[in-house]
């Protein structure tokens, strides 16, 4: 990443950032190196340099317009909505098939302009019936009945046109048959196989409609826990695989690449999410250009908003991030987006709430962003954002080597047998899992800000299938919930305070957030010194003290002696160990502070009060 080029109000800016480090750090600014704005780099999971300031010396090249190669500013908008993308909504068609029609056209009359659908293919054209499909863009999911499915979807096509459905121009009847069979394999799901899927498209080629077979599919890597970068490289990986396979049975490099669309995950990190679907189409170009059909190389995009983000814990919270999700995917060009509802990690969804409410607000939360903000007015509203633009580029970069890496070691399907790729993703996993749990990546009302008033959980709705960020300090949430059910009340901690409550209050705050985030009710007498402690035990097991460090150096020892001679039998103090003197006779059995491994700790903490 190119670093800002001094100049007059670059070395003012410098000076500044200087000082105030050198406040922070109790030095003389004049001791502060010159560089010293670099220690606020900070750098992403893969690999990316984020810098504090972006300046005309981080400005690329113009680039070129939308719809024209590499594409970074966005493909051929050819059949897109006027205002923006496609609000596609996900359909599963299960029970009685007329009220699944119905359902579908009312999403249609409300907002819906696209339809992401699984269906047998018996029901196909009664569930279809009314659906004007040169409007209503059709992503099937079928698993292993795809050729069936597709068989019932051309004979629908056929029976409307030759019955006279009015459409003037074929192509604008766009279909994604969402054939998977590389990355269906690392996921576990059904899938017809790639010999079958590329008879199919040999097939769907040569009709007028627009009708692409295969889906390389980003999210099934993305929910186990991959990077960006990694996402991005596996899905191209998938894309070139299928082509491959096409160009072998017979087909153009330009016609096999056109049966290829992208489906990636939307997080609620806008700018990643920006330059995560410019700097996908930029890769797929250069591959589309290194097979001789640069201007084969604008996929269709399909976002869909994060499932691992989702947190089955306060599930409202998702609201706001999958508003942040599809903002992003908006704003970086997908051409179809998917908004999952809200309570979707909830198993069953939320008790407290119906499935349109949920399927509306995910529907709302599109046409908020397209028709009120006006977001789709503007195409690649990021560009020329120095950040973006060199986000976009980073990492495009950063992906291409791990592509290079898949590539060079026979493919994507040779990696996944191998065991290499779980290998690399789990190692992000695990990174990322360990800022979670050390709360160095918060997520709020799980980590952060837990709401331990929520209702809990019956059986049924606790734990759930697949990895979210937030899983582990659920998991623990899960566990005072059947404690509560069990025992009628929830395991507690006594909070004893050693100070008045004005020295006390950020400590006793810290603690209680700590501990429900964990499932445990903090309970605070409002002691302020050792003498009450013993008054205020009420049986309590388990105590944290809470003071300020002066505090402890004077009163620590002492304080620990009264919780045990209470009755308590552990004892934790709020702060770092380096808080507490070293000569203290009677020391605390552990601290609870900054940078812990929260939930390790909590853990521990379930243990010792007696939750199973």
């Amino acid at each position: 990443m190119t670093s800002p080029t001094p100049g007059p109000d670059l070395h003012s800016w410098y000076a500044s950032v200087g000082a105030v480090l050198a406040k922070a750090a109790r030095k003389d600014p004049a001791d502060m190196p010159d560089d010293a704005w670099r220690s606020l780099i900070a750098t992403t999971r893969d690999g990316i340099e984020i810098n504090p300031l972006y300046t005309r010396a981080d400005e690329i090249a113009e680039r070129p317009a939308p719809g024209e190669f590499p594409y970074v500013r966005g493909g051929n908008r050819a059949g897109l909505p006027e205002n923006g993308w496609h609000v596609s909504a996900r359909v599963e068609a299960t029970g009685d098939v007329s009220q699944v029609n119905t359902r579908i056209l009312d999403q249609l009359e409300q907002g819906v302009s696209a339809l992401w659908l699984t269906v047998e293919a018996a029901d196909l054209a009664a569930v279809l019936k009314d659906v004007y499909l040169d409007l209503a863009p059709v992503t099937f999911e079928s698993g292993t009945d795809l050729v069936e499915v597709t068989e019932a979807y051309l004979e629908l096509l056929d029976q409307r046109r030759t019955a006279g459905d009015g459409v003037q121009d074929r192509a604008a009847v766009v279909a994604d048959l969402g054939a998977a069979p590389v990355t269906a394999a690392y996921a576990g799901v059904g899938s017809i196989g790639l010999d079958a899927a590329v008879r199919l498209a040999a097939r769907v080629s040569e009709r007028e409609e627009t009708i692409r077979t295969f889906v390389a599919d980003g999210t099934v890597f993305h929910a186990e826990g991959a990077g960006d970068a990694q996402e991005l490289a596996y899905a191209v990986a998938a894309g070139l695989e299928y082509v491959r396979a096409l160009i072998s049975a017979g087909m153009s490099a330009d016609a096999a690449l056109r049966q290829i669309s992208f489906r990636l995950a939307a997080t609620d990190d806008q700018f990643a999410s920006i330059a995560k679907f410019r700097a996908g189409r930029l890769m797929w170009a250069r591959a589309a250009e290194l097979l001789g059909a640069p201007e084969a190389g604008g996929a269709a995009q399909h976002a869909v908003t994060s499932s691992a983000m989702m947190s089955r814990r306060d599930p409202w919270v998702n609201m706001l991030r999958t508003t942040l999700a599809a903002f992003g995917a908006g704003v970086g060009g997908a051409t179809s987006v998917t908004v999952l509802p809200f309570d979707t990690s909830v198993p069953g969804g939320l008790q407290s709430t119906s499935r349109s409410f949920a399927d509306r607000i995910a529907r709302n939360t599109q046409l908020l962003l397209l028709e009120e903000s006006h977001l789709g007015h503007v195409v690649d509203p990021a560009g020329g954002s120095w950040y973006v633009e060199s986000l976009t580029d980073s990492l495009a970069d950063a992906a291409w080597s791990v592509l290079q890496t898949i590539e060079a070691a026979g493919g994507l399907t040779a990696a996944i047998g191998s065991g290499s790729l779980a290998e690399s993703i789990a190692r992000v996993r695990d990174a990322r899992d360990a800022d979670i749990a050390h709360r160095k990546a918060p997520i709020t009302g799980v980590s952060e800000f837990p709401n331990l008033g929520e209702p809990a959980f019956d059986e049924s709705r606790r734990g759930g299938e697949g990895y979210r960020y937030g899983r582990a300090f659920e998991d623990l949430r899960d566990r005072s919930d059947a404690h509560l059910e069990s025992t009628g009340s929830r395991p507690t901690v006594l909070v004893a305070g050693l100070g008045p409550q004005a020295e006390t209050t950020p400590r006793v705050t810290f603690v209680a957030n700590l501990l429900a985030a964990g499932g445990i009710e903090a309970r605070n007498p409002g002691v302020t010194e050792a003498g009450q402690y013993a008054d205020a035990r009420e049986g309590a097991e388990v105590a944290v003290i809470c003071g300020a460090d002066k505090r402890y150096a004077a009163e620590g020892s002492d304080a620990v002696a009264a919780l045990r001679a209470a009755g308590v039998s552990t004892v934790y103090l709020a702060g770092a160990e380096k808080g507490f003197p070293t000569d203290a006779t009677d020391r605390p059995d552990g601290y609870l502070g900054l940078g812990i491994d929260a939930v390790a700790a909590l853990s521990t903490l379930l243990d010792q009060l007696g939750v199973k």
